[in-house]
């Protein structure tokens, strides 16, 4: 809006120019709005591993079973389905890494079950995923998954998620340029405002949303009670009330003058940063101490800059009295601001991304790298603007007021477009939370009458493995096998089939090294064992390996 208002401007930017930066809005909008759709609603807080493990198959349904995050979690909606189609609500105790969860003792069905659940993690996204288990044997037909992710519901957390950015950068961060920049001429003030009016809209919608996500409900229940039981939940309902309590500020502050307009602009700015501080990525990550902080000066830090943009434009095109003064006093802190950002930036971005490969191994490292491809120009910009152009502007000449405005313009879109690119991390786990999932090992248990085994492959990933079995007889008995062989068959990829025999080391298990698992995906595994010379058994069961 501002950036249309300095458009139209006498004197502005030439036609060219005017839809030269029309299209580098749209086009960047539109490869925002493309990312924040299309990421994969993965979590946040990532599931470590399950018991009964993804594919197990036992003689009886367990009397519980236990989900273990990277993360501590809080339960919202567990569902048993059970082999007949049938289904039952279930409750999680939380535990310090995961959850557990009693299943029904008089159910006796033999087939796959499948287990649902979706928790919120300590930043205060939701979670959701599913884990299946055959009781006997596996069901000729198993049971339909669930969807987890809305492409619908996505869009709208995307678009009230940049809605929230550009009411509490533009609005809450205007309302301080307005009261500590340029106090008298107060240029911009219509936009200002209009931005934090949208601020004010979206916090509440935002959280509605953030319960429908929960939930993993429709839109449609967004006025339902139960949705803003489950937002307020999560920790994101203290971010949407104090980013509510700060554009509540900035409004009163665009309505008072003087050192009141100063106090309630300064808070205003303050609850920004502390609003994204309160939960989010940084959040969760260790350690506290730091990241919390980083992500407070990260967000304050933004405001200050976006928000001194269309009013310092506007006042320089239209040379009020105070522009000089205004645009003398950004220019000096600037500097500083820019500097704050960079570092806590770069804190946030070694915490969260790890290793220089995760950024174009993983959509959150490919988001992280288009979000600073914009960030350059932003500062190439604001670096031409402060070096070349404010001292020539200080004494009037007018060729440097006008590309001065201009660059004002372009540093506006670009950082619209950067906030939208920003809201696309709702979706996206960080590298440092993948890191954890992948070095699990990947298990299953196989149990039927004459054996039962409990492998663990570890890392759980495709590559190098090692394998720990351990056999037991049918009734949980010990079993002194003569051999044990484990195959793998990836019945998709074109792979030879794996066949690798175990030895023992003496611990009571049987163990196989640097055995090579070249893909990802669902694999079929095969335990043979020789009892005796005259009897083996066959144990078999699919597990799925990480990229």
């Amino acid at each position: 809006m501002g950036a249309r208002h300095l458009l139209r401007t006498k004197g502005g930017l030439p036609p060219e120019g005017a839809r030269l930066a029309a299209l580098l809005a749209r086009f960047l909008l539109a490869a925002a709005i493309l990312v924040g759709g299309t990421a994969m609603a993965a979590a946040h807080a990532s599931l470590l591993r399950a018991t009964p493990a993804e594919g197990t198959v036992v003689q009886t349904l367990p009397p519980q079973a236990t989900l273990t995050f990277s993360e501590p979690v809080t339960p919202l909606v567990i569902e048993l389905l059970r082999p007949d189609g049938g289904s039952v609500r279930l409750i999680g105790d939380v535990s310090d890494d995961g959850l557990s969860i009693a299943l029904p003792a008089n159910d006796a069905a033999s087939g796959t079950y499948l287990l649902s659940w979706r928790v919120v993690s300590t930043d205060g996204h939701p979670v959701a995923g599913y884990s299946t288990f055959s009781v006997g044997s596996p069901s000729a037909t198993p049971p339909v998954t669930p969807e987890l992710n809305d492409p619908t519901l996505r869009a709208a957390l995307w678009a009230a998620k940049l809605a929230l950015y550009l009411g509490v950068f533009f609005g809450a961060g205007g309302a301080f340029a307005l009261a500590w920049l340029a106090p008298k001429s107060r240029h911009g003030m219509a936009t200002v405002t209009a931005f934090t009016a949208l601020g004010l809209v979206a916090a509440p919608v935002s959280f509605g949303l953030q319960g429908l996500d929960a939930l993993g409900a429709p839109l449609g229940l967004l006025g339902q009670p139960v949705t803003w039981q489950a937002a307020a939940a999560t920790s994101y309902g203290f971010t949407a009330a104090i980013a509510f309590m700060a554009l509540a500020l900035a409004l009163l502050a665009l309505a008072s003058e003087g050192a009141l307009a100063r106090g309630l602009a300064l808070a205003a700015l303050v609850g920004t940063g502390a609003a994204l501080a309160a939960s989010g990525h940084a959040s969760a990550a260790a350690p506290q101490w730091l990241t919390r902080p980083m992500v407070f000066v990260h967000g304050a830090g933004i405001a200050f800059w976006a928000g001194a943009l269309v009013p310092l434009g506007l006042a320089c095109r239209h040379r009020a009295p105070d522009a000089g003064e205004a645009l003398r006093r950004f220019s000096t802190a600037i500097p500083y601001v820019v500097a704050a950002l960079i570092a806590a930036g770069v804190v946030l971005a070694v915490i969260q991304v790890e290793k220089v490969q995760a950024l174009w191994q993983t959509a959150y490292g490919r988001l992280l790298l288009i979000k600073l491809a914009l960030v350059v120009p932003l500062l190439l910009l604001a670096a031409v603007n402060r070096w070349k152009l404010t001292k020539p502007s200080l004494v009037a000449q007018p060729d440097a007021q006008r590309r001065l405005a201009r660059n004002i313009v372009l540093e506006t879109l670009v950082m619209v477009a950067i906030l939208a690119a920003v809201a696309g991390f709702r979706f996206t786990p960080p590298p440092r939370v993948l890191a954890i999932e992948a070095a699990e090992p990947a298990t299953f248990h196989v149990h039927t009458p004459e054996a039962m085994a409990d492998v663990s492959l570890t890392p759980g990933r495709a590559g190098a493995v090692s394998a720990s079995i351990v056999i037991m007889s049918g009734d949980f008995g010990p079993l002194d096998a003569r051999s044990v062989t484990l195959r793998m068959n990836h019945a998709e990829a074109k792979v030879a089939p794996i066949s690798v025999s175990a030895h023992k080391p003496g611990d009571g298990t049987w163990r196989i090294d640097g055995m090579e698992l070249p893909v990802p995906g669902t694999w079929t595994a095969a335990i043979d064992v020789e009892i005796s010379a005259t009897e083996r058994v066959t144990l078999t069961s699919e597990i799925t390996i990480r990229p």
